[in-house]
């Protein structure tokens, strides 16, 4: 994953396809705020304040992971990474000019959460734009953004019902997704000859419209049981999942078409001519 850039410094960080996710470096952040020249005099003013933050009982150190990210040497190296959510919330921490630009930055990219917290309608009005430059259709974009808010009330169910960490969140979307496609989301998004890109952005109208219905009928599933847990979780969203799964088995049979499919809304590959 290419690292963002604010001001001409990179700010390395990775999505996770998963639970739909940026996380970015927090030394890199602090670099930026403390305005150090290397990454070694950052990383000991991040230890120094986790511990201070640590000390308070501050959620914003828990929050944080650790993902590999490539190092100065080129190495992937076990890093520390938060969202933007909490990097809000860490900038706050340490005092420095950098402050408001960076947050300024945060947003500018796209990933202020609390900003979309406070009113939702930006993310929505600025994921629809992105998609009709895009070139995606009217329709298309209506489907996406209807599973999204299916989505997040499965997400918000999971997180209050003991399976909201983003690693059980991963494990269980892809359960849904392996019992209705028949397919991991790692080798549909093979299949699609996709790499980062987020997969639900190329799925088709269908693809989308039978997701849907899964993550829909595994929420359902979840609280009918009141499944509390990954165990019980993990059942609601199997369950969830061949509901689905019979509903596009029948239509394949009627259509003769299959539903999960290798199309793909990523630009055609550029000719020799092209590149020259």
């Amino acid at each position: 994953m290419q690292p963002a850039l604010f001001e001409d410094q990179p700010i390395r960080r990775v999505y996770d396809e998963k639970t739909e996710t940026w996380w970015f470096s927090v030394v890199d952040i602090i670099k930026v705020l403390t305005q150090q020249p290397d990454a070694t005099t950052a990383r000991k003013y991040w230890n120094k304040l986790k511990q201070r933050l640590n000390d308070e009982e501050s959620q914003v150190v828990t929050n944080c992971h650790q993902l590999k990210l490539t190092a100065e040497d080129g190495k992937q190296r076990l890093t520390d990474v938060a969202t933007a959510e909490t990097l809000l919330r860490l900038v706050q921490s340490v005092p420095s000019p950098r402050a408001e630009p960076i947050k300024q930055w945060l947003a500018k990219v796209g990933f202020e959460r609390m900003q979309e917290l406070a009113d939702p309608s930006t993310a929505l009005d600025r994921a629809r734009e992105v998609w009709k430059k895009q070139g995606r259709s009217e329709k298309w974009i209506n489907q996406r953004m209807a599973g999204q808010e299916t989505r997040n009330k499965l997400t918000d169910y999971w997180a209050s019902h003991d399976a909201g960490k983003s690693d059980q969140i991963a494990i269980l979307t892809n359960i849904i997704h392996q019992e209705w496609t028949g397919v991991s989301i790692k080798a549909h998004k093979q299949m699609k000859g996709l790499k980062s890109q987020p997969l639900r952005d190329h799925m088709t109208e269908a693809e989308l419209i039978f997701t849907a219905l899964a993550e829909l009928s595994t929420r359902q599933i979840a609280e009918t049981a009141n499944a509390r847990g990954m165990h019980p979780n993990s059942k609601a969203a199997q369950q969830g999942g061949r509901v689905a799964k019979r509903a596009r088995l029948d239509l394949e049979e009627k259509t003769g078409q299959k539903v999960v499919s290798k199309e793909n809304f990523l630009p055609p590959p550029r000719t020799k001519k092209q590149l020259s």
